[in-house]
């Protein structure tokens, strides 16, 4: 009952200030209205508190809007989105490694009325959360996630602010991972480490190379030798290749094939105690 009481005097007192304001107005008119016209842009919007209490109707603007001396107060609130740099946060992750992270938080005001009366500084309040959300983030992921995974961090960061500023009228549009550094024996562990895997594939391909030349080579030499006369004629075309100079000095073997009659002939005869019908045979032979 006694609520109720005090809330109708603050009404009546409140009809009695309006009627006082109005009738100042209308006495020092036309400067009043000076006073009185007040004029946001575009990208603004005007909350107005009459007598303390939110003027019903919303945020006022763009354009002119009208205020009364004495007993209206208002506040400029700007639409347009906003860029925060979150200064690099030291981080100890979740395999205990300590980094250094900065991020860059893209948000704007999507409902002044609320973010002022809901929130004392829904900018500075905005930024002190994103700050402390990317701590909590990082710090629950180990490494290797924190640098392969960047895009889903920044996913997650933006759901959980935009659910947060919520209810001060503030809309994350966007926010990004910008760097991640390591301290510099980490950096160079894992420069050796890359180093010797990237050694170690190295490895590999070359013995995979030497595994499929080799049985290249070993096709080649059973398609050769079941022809004699492909590798003469591989010789052939090697000696080809190489007599582009002029002044080149090339030994070329001799086939063995050559020789094989008269190794043939040669066997059959005794060349330590030759007797006159050899002696007359290797004649023939020489001849």
């Amino acid at each position: 009952m006694q609520t109720e009481q005090v809330v109708e005097e603050n009404r009546t007192c409140g009809k009695i200030l309006t009627a006082l304001s109005w009738i100042l107005v209308v006495l020092t008119m036309p400067f009043s209205l000076f006073v009185c016209f007040k004029v946001v842009q575009e990208y603004e919007r005007a909350v107005i508190f009459r007598l303390g209490r939110l003027l019903s109707g919303g945020a006022k603007g763009p354009g002119i809007f009208f205020i009364l001396p004495c007993i209206d107060a208002y506040a400029r609130v700007d639409l347009r989105t906003r860029t925060y740099d979150i200064p690099p946060q030291e981080v100890l992750t979740k395999d205990s490694v300590t980094v250094s992270v900065d991020a860059v938080v893209y948000y704007r005001v999507s409902n002044a009325t609320v973010s002022i009366a809901n929130v004392e500084n829904a900018h500075h309040s905005t930024r002190l959360l994103a700050q402390t959300t990317l701590r909590n983030i990082m710090g629950q992921r180990p490494l290797h996630e924190i640098l392969s995974e960047r895009e889903s961090i920044s996913q997650h960061m933006k759901a959980l602010l935009d659910e947060a500023t919520d209810s001060w009228g503030i809309n994350v549009e966007r926010v990004e991972i910008k760097d991640v550094r390591l301290p510099i024996q980490l950096q160079r562990a894992m420069a050796a480490e890359a180093e010797a895997a990237r050694e170690a594939r190295a490895k590999v391909i070359a013995a995979e190379g030497e595994q499929k030349a080799s049985r290249a080579l070993r096709e080649a030499s059973e398609v050769i030798g079941d022809s004699p006369a492909a590798l003469q004629l591989r010789y052939l075309q090697t000696l080809s290749k190489i007599c582009h100079g002029k002044f080149s000095t090339i030994v070329f073997p001799v086939p063995l094939d050559l020789g094989t009659p008269f190794l043939d002939e040669l066997k059959h005869l005794d060349l330590f105690n030759p007797s006159n019908k050899d002696k007359e045979h290797l004649i023939q032979i020489a001849q």
